[in-house]
């Protein structure tokens, strides 16, 4: 059974929620356990369904545990951060003008940054 009493959250700020508690554990943790850390404001079903669909995105890896699995990210939120841009990136096949775009809308601040670790600094 869904929340159905529940308002309508914007689309991803469950998979977000899911992902913060998995981040601050740092270990992986079943759905009772991210249930729980969220504050019991979802289903079980519910947190184990974004579970799996994270899972089916590559954004977290399942462990065993007992009967059901344990979830963990894959990586960082900044990690992640950085496959969404990837990802976005990939969708166009004029990556130039999409990269030309996205500088050009950088801070100065951003842009220096950039170009230190284009040139290999850490930034």
């Amino acid at each position: 059974m869904s929340d159905a009493g529940a308002e309508r959250r914007p689309a991803g700020e469950l998979e977000s929620s899911v992902l913060a508690a998995l981040w601050t554990a740092g270990e992986p943790l079943t759905p009772a356990q991210v249930q729980k850390a969220l504050g019991s404001s979802l289903a079980r079903t519910t947190v184990t369904t974004i579970l799996s669909r994270l899972h089916d995105k590559g954004i977290v890896i399942r462990t065993r545990a007992g009967r059901g699995y344990a979830y963990a990210p894959t990586e960082d939120a900044a990690g992640l951060r950085a496959r969404r841009m990837h990802s976005e990136l990939e969708k166009d096949d004029d990556r130039g003008t999409v990269l030309a775009r996205f500088v050009s809308q950088l801070t100065d601040e951003d842009e220096r940054l950039l170009r230190t670790l284009l040139e290999g600094g850490t930034g």
